[in-house]
């Protein structure tokens, strides 16, 4: 692009063969092994000014696969930016894709100005995002300490400014422990840990309050405490001056949902097969895109797989039809993939809206039972069950519904 393009206002055309939208673990490991493979011009954007998403905000170890205690978040994301660009992958940072100019083209403003991306294929890798307050429908004032996992990370890690001195974590599962950790660091007393949930793990020295919700914020220009609601009835107030309101992670999905790509009602994020194809032609989604919040090590690998589909779709495999939606029942709230276009190769991810001991898969499809299995450790909100995917062969292409229940 020239100057004089940049300063008119105009929309440059670009054309690359692979446009990545997302620099975290997936996008970063899809685009490493994309250009390594000679996929041609791959190109991956992000809209923050740096790339390698929420891990380069994680200072705790055990990223990697397998886990390494000594590998923490910034380093790793180090690693992925590092390796796509030594695979020959472009990444441009503070690049926001704005809109669709058509099936596989994306409008983008970023540093260079206005451009027209035109892509052989384009893979959504935005990841997930938490509800902020608002979202959660919280009443009260808009006092100062009132902050998301996401908000608070960027406050202490990339801009080191100071925390409260009395905190609330709402929230029970792992990304809210890890804040209740960030906040002891920076010299915040955690006074208490509020779930909705009857059990949660607790944090040696931090009280836990299960069966609780937060009702309103209290302070004006400051928080200075929580009225809370125990299900039994009891109420409370809690006194603080910072709240971080954890988890309720849902998929980023506003740009599929620009594009009309459809998105699964479960998950929120774009309806794809076995093989993170969605049901445009030319478009794939990986990582926590498609099911809101999993480990890095779980979008990385969503990323890698996703090389072949990608190769093969720029080669001239066409574009498959819809096979049999796969579909959930209560207490299960979402499963991925969400649709079987044939056998998948990977592990399905399930999620429980509750706590189930030992629960018991099974799959049926047309009332034939396709596959069951009890498994020994539990279901939960916090933590997908991964399904083996030998059983998908079993399921009648024509068929309807896979669906997938306990008992």
């Amino acid at each position: 692009m020239n100057r004089t393009d940049a300063a008119s206002g105009r929309r440059v055309p670009v054309r690359v063969d692979v446009l990545v939208v997302g620099a975290g673990p997936a996008g970063l490991a899809l685009a490493a092994r994309l250009a390594e493979a000679g996929a041609g011009r791959v190109e991956v954007l992000e809209r923050e000014e740096h790339a390698g998403g929420m891990p380069r905000l994680l200072h705790h170890g055990g990223f990697g696969r397998p886990p390494r205690p000594w590998l923490h978040g910034p380093r790793s994301a180090e690693q992925s930016v590092r390796a796509a660009l030594a695979a020959g992958a472009r990444i441009r940072t503070g690049v926001t894709a704005t809109g669709w100019a058509g099936p596989l083209c994306l409008e983008t403003t970023g540093p260079a100005g206005l451009e027209r991306i035109t892509a052989r294929a384009v893979v959504l890798a935005t990841g997930a995002r938490e509800r902020p307050r608002s979202a959660r429908l919280v009443p009260g004032s808009r006092p100062q300490g009132v902050l998301t996992t996401g908000e608070l990370l960027r406050t202490v890690h990339e801009h080191a400014l100071p925390v409260g001195r009395r905190a609330v974590v709402v929230g029970a599962e792992p990304v809210a422990r890890r804040a209740a950790a960030v906040l002891r660091g920076a010299g915040a007393e955690v006074v208490a840990m509020v779930t909705e949930h009857p059990r949660a793990a607790a944090v040696p020295g931090v009280p836990l309050l299960t069966a609780t919700t937060v009702g309103e914020l209290r302070g004006r220009g400051r928080l200075t405490g929580l009225d809370i609601h125990h299900q039994d009835g009891r109420t409370g107030l809690l006194a603080c001056d910072t709240v971080v309101f954890t988890g309720d992670w849902i998929p980023d999905h506003e740009l599929a949902r620009r594009g009309a790509v459809p998105l699964d009602p479960g998950t929120r994020g774009p309806r794809v097969d076995a093989s993170f194809r969605t049901d445009t032609p030319g478009i794939f989604a990986v990582g926590n895109v498609l099911h809101g919040i999993e480990r890095a090590a779980t979008a990385a690998a969503e990323g890698a797989a996703a090389t072949a589909p990608v190769l093969a779709h720029l080669a001239g495999d066409p574009w498959p039809e819809p096979g049999p939606p796969l579909e959930v029942r209560a207490p299960l709230v979402r499963v991925t993939p969400n649709r079987l276009t044939g056998p998948a190769r990977r592990p399905l991810l399930l999620r429980s809206a509750r706590t189930v001991t030992a629960p018991v898969v099974t799959a049926t499809q047309d009332g034939r039972t396709l596959w069951r299995r009890r498994f020994p450790g539990p279901a939960s909100p916090t933590r997908s069950l991964r399904l083996p995917p030998h059983w998908t062969a079993r399921v009648d292409p024509a068929g309807g519904p896979v669906v997938l229940a306990l008992g």
